[in-house]
């Protein structure tokens, strides 16, 4: 089961929600492009602070909160100028502590800085890839990236998946690392638990017809990939071991070291 005894506040800052529209998986044309979704429980979004940009005010962080639709919890800021705001809630942070933001921020918990500005080899979360943009990386529960070095404008950083790449150092991030990291032995547990989360049930290709599926058919039950055929999708792409990663990406340059610890081959 979830641990929610982080949590001190159960119900949402009202100026900072608002209602989540379902699209039951359907496109703009009302085509289902992502099959078993549907259902599920009503959601509000909380609209979370990924740039920090109010340099130099100092925050107490008033609340720690639980967000529906992701895996980390939120904290929420309260500024000199009472403007309340969420950010992602590091490892760590606790009600009354003091976060501030910016170049002159000192490197502690919560802090969110430049890269030129923090030490290497710090844990690092909420990672901007464009200066300015927001961070769009190391968000969910438990992860955290390493600063490891810094050279001509660019800092190298470890991320979770292993990958080393460039990022300009005037990219703002985060000290510490994400927090609720039990989230990954969660077990959803039951098929009634599922369809609350908007996940609804979805067949097996093999179980179905070859009309319905490539993997569909066969003379009684046939194993499931790696003898008759392959684990496909129903539009024939293979689910294992084909890679529909783009080749030639002009982000390749910014990649130092690939997941897997071979070097990146730049063109």
């Amino acid at each position: 089961m979830e641990d929610f005894s982080d949590i001190t506040k159960t119900s949402p800052e009202k100026a900072l929600v608002f209602t989540r529209k379902r699209t039951g998986g359907r496109n703009t044309h009302g085509r289902v492009t992502v099959r078993a979704r549907g259902g599920g429980h009503k959601q509000k979004i909380r609209t979370v602070d990924f740039r920090r940009t109010k340099f130099g005010v100092s925050a107490t962080v008033i609340a720690i909160e639980y967000d529906p639709i992701r895996s980390a919890r939120l904290a929420l800021l309260e500024y000199a100028d009472k403007e309340r705001k969420y950010i992602v809630c590091p490892d760590g942070l606790t009600v009354g502590k003091v976060v501030v933001s910016g170049p002159t921020a000192p490197p502690d918990l919560g802090n969110a800085l430049p890269l030129s500005k923090i030490p290497v080899g710090i844990p690092i979360h909420n990672l901007e890839m464009v200066p300015g943009k927001g961070a769009q990386m190391v968000r969910s529960a438990g992860a955290s990236a390493t600063l490891m070095s810094r050279d001509s404008g660019y800092a190298q950083v470890r991320l979770p998946s292993g990958e080393i790449r460039k990022v300009h150092e005037n990219c703002l991030a985060t000290i510490g690392a994400v927090g609720n990291a039990q989230h990954e032995n969660v077990v959803i547990g039951k098929a009634g638990r599922a369809i609350h989360m908007g996940i609804r049930p979805l067949t097996r290709g093999i179980a179905r017809n070859p009309v319905d599926h490539p993997n569909g058919g066969g003379q009684g039950k046939s194993k499931g990939g790696g003898g008759r055929q392959h684990l496909a999708s129903p539009w024939g792409v293979l689910s294992k071991g084909f890679r529909t990663r783009k080749k030639y990406k002009i982000s390749n340059r910014f990649i130092v070291t690939r997941r897997d610890g071979r070097p990146m081959k730049q063109k």
